[in-house]
Order: C-alpha cells, then sequence, then structure tokens
C-alpha cells in the first residue's frame, strides 16, 4: 500500500461486502429487489462483487444505463429527467424498464418502447431531505408529475411507477409514516400496476438500522399491493467502503496550522463542497488542531478542521473516510490537478491499481 503514489481512492471490497450483505439480507427477507444508483457510484472495476448481491442498475443517463447493461447485467432500469430521440434509440435496445419524467416524454415515445416495462416518476409533494439543493419536492420541481388526472390518464400505458422522495433518510420511522402516505394517496394507482420503486436515499444499511422493520413493511406493502418492490441504494450500498488517501505536502500558519494535501475537494469530494458538509477522517482524535485544505487556487477548498492524536508533518498520510460516494462519478480536472488513481482492496487481499490518471488524460478531456 505504501508504494502507490497519492492521491487515490481507495475501495475495500471486504467493507462493500458488509452494504452488500444487508441488501441481499433486505431481498430474501422482504422480496423488494435492489438496483444500484449509477449516479452515485459507477466504479465498474467492482461489479462483479456487487452484482452477486444486487438486482441490477437504475440510470439517469444514457451512458450510465449503457454502463450498467454492458458491465453489471441483470435488469437495466433507464431513468433520465428528459430523453432525446437519440436515446431513446439507443436505449429501447439495453433497457428492461423505461421510467418516463413527464407524461408528455411519455406519450411522445410510447409506440417506440411499447415493448418494455414502462414506468413514470411521480412527485407525491412530500420529501424527506436536509438540503434544499436535493429535495425533489421542492417548490417548482421539475422531478416526476404531481397531477393525479395526469397520471390516471396514461394508466393504460405504464406497468410501474417509481416514487424517489428520499435524500440521506435514516430514520425509519420516518420514512415509515411517508409509505403510509404515498399508500393513502395512491391507492387506486397502486392496486393498478405490477411493480412499485420506491427509488433511493434510504439508509437501511447504517449501522443499528432496524432492518427487521424495514422489511417487513416492504413485504407488507408489497402483498397489500400484489407488486414487485424496488430501492435504488445509492450511498447505501457503497457506505465507508472507501477512503482518498493523500499527503501533506505543506503546513502555512496562518493564526492556526493549514495543512495542505495533494487533493483538492472540488475536483475530488465535490459534494462536500456543494453541500458544506465536513469531510471525514480516518484518525483518531487527540488535541492536536490542523485546518486541512485542499491544492487547488480556490479559497474555500478545505476539506475540515480536526483535532488528532498524531502530529502532521510533510510527508504524513491523511485518509478522507467514506469517500466512495458522488466522488470519482463527479471528478473533474479544475486547475489541472492530477486526479487520484482507483484502487481496489480485493476480498483476498490483493491490492489493485485500476486506473491512473496522467497529462494525456487532462488533455484529452479538453479541446
Amino acid at each position: 500500500m505504501g508504494k502507490i503514489e497519492t492521491p487515490y481512492y481507495l475501495i475495500y471490497e471486504r467493507k462493500l461486502l458488509k452494504n452488500l450483505k444487508k441488501i441481499e439480507y433486505v431481498r430474501n427477507k422482504s422480496g423488494a429487489k435492489s438496483v444500484l444508483a449509477l449516479k452515485c457510484f459507477s466504479t465498474w472495476s467492482v461489479f462483479d462483487l456487487m452484482s452477486r448481491y444486487m438486482d441490477g442498475t437504475t440510470s439517469s443517463s444514457l451512458y450510465e444505463a449503457k454502463l450498467g447493461h454492458e458491465y453489471f447485467g441483470r435488469e437495466t432500469h433507464a431513468f433520465s429527467v428528459v430523453y432525446s430521440e437519440g436515446d431513446i434509440e439507443q436505449l429501447k435496445n439495453i433497457s428492461n424498464k423505461i421510467i418516463f419524467n413527464s407524461v408528455s416524454q411519455l406519450k411522445r415515445f410510447y409506440n417506440k418502447v411499447k415493448h418494455l416495462q414502462i414506468g413514470i416518476r411521480i412527485n407525491p409533494g412530500f420529501s424527506y431531505s436536509h438540503f434544499d439543493l436535493a429535495d425533489p419536492a421542492r417548490k417548482y420541481s421539475r422531478l416526476g408529475v404531481s397531477n393525479n388526472k395526469e397520471i390516471m390518464s396514461v394508466l393504460d400505458k405504464i406497468n410501474g411507477v417509481m416514487f424517489h422522495y428520499n435524500c440521506e433518510n435514516d430514520d425509519f420511522e420516518t420514512f415509515s409514516k411517508m409509505l403510509d402516505s404515498l399508500a393513502l394517496k395512491y391507492e387506486t394507482l397502486l392496486n393498478k400496476v405490477q411493480w412499485v420503486s420506491l427509488g433511493g436515499g434510504i439508509y437501511f444499511t447504517k449501522d443499528n438500522y432496524p432492518i427487521d422493520k424495514f422489511c417487513t413493511r416492504l413485504k407488507n406493502f408489497s402483498k397489500k399491493y400484489n407488486v414487485q418492490v424496488y430501492l435504488e441504494p445509492g450511498e447505501a450500498s457503497i457506505t465507508n467502503s472507501c477512503e482518498l488517501v493523500t499527503t501533506v505536502l505543506d503546513i502555512v500558519k496562518n493564526e492556526k496550522d493549514i495543512v495542505i494535501v495533494n487533493a483538492s475537494i472540488e475536483p475530488h469530494m465535490l459534494d462536500l463542497l456543494i453541500y458544506r458538509i465536513q469531510a471525514k477522517i480516518d484518525a483518531k482524535t487527540g488535541k492536536n488542531e490542523y485546518i486541512i485544505a485542499g491544492n487547488s487556487c480556490l479559497a474555500g477548498d478545505v476539506f475540515g478542521t480536526y483535532k488528532l492524536a498524531s502530529k502532521l508533518k510533510v510527508g504524513s498520510t491523511v485518509r478522507f473516510a467514506d469517500a466512495a460516494g458522488y466522488t470519482m462519478v463527479k471528478k473533474n480536472w479544475f486547475n489541472g490537478i492530477k486526479m487520484p488513481s482507483i484502487v481496489v482492496k480485493r476480498l483476498n487481499g490483493k491490492v489493485e491499481i485500476i486506473r491512473k490518471f496522467l497529462y494525456n488524460d487532462f488533455f484529452k478531456s479538453l479541446s
């Protein structure tokens, strides 16, 4: 491990497997299938392991759907906020399900995809989210159909529906109450369709989550309406399975000790910057206080402020924990900063450097 040049994302298959076994447990006990949300995690080098425990993938674009079809296999669910003609021409040949975001798009493309399972996304008007930016039920939301008359007008054209109304919801009681609200509001519809996706954002793989109660709720819901339930775990499937490993390059003083590492929050952990969240660190806490910052020109390129047991110096390793979700799929070439390699530690202990990114990758991403 020490010979690998930093920075790099390090995925531990052993930690990944812990989440996957919980997903498999939910399927076996509740009957609910799980499809990986590729918008959160698309690192195909571990798809072989994930596909043993999950039922397929769900996408937000043509490229994600193609990746899921070609490298994950099993079920390929295609969803997009909007499709082009070209998207549909390709998706109709690789997808098991196509889910539309609007009635107008469903009607426009129905004849081209009617041989597939067809669904529509519904916006129930309520949600669980800590951030307005990520709230699918925010005011004037474009995500999903909210008009019940519109939904019922295409009931003869759909096989299922998708509700995506959770974001990092680790509260089972809230999930349960919202499921009751969903059932009450859409009872007629639920009795007419074959499958229901409850979307992603449900943190059921979290330690101490009441997973058996969760399974019972899903099973009862499925039985009552005679539907196949789908979940779309993204973060829940990969949480705590990856680190961003960096090296301290300098320590500067401006009232406090500011540690500069060879990675950056904007190109390498962008979600933290967007939502103003401090990065998690894999280190013991103590009395040594540091601001840990990135190596870009952005003034706010700061991972966070930490009190550590060990003193840091130039050459020290800093590991940012829980670095799988919305990192590798969002990484970019801001400032032309070297992009972290992708490394996997397999179940057998073997460490593989899957991909290194070099100057030529930066060059080819531009024109």
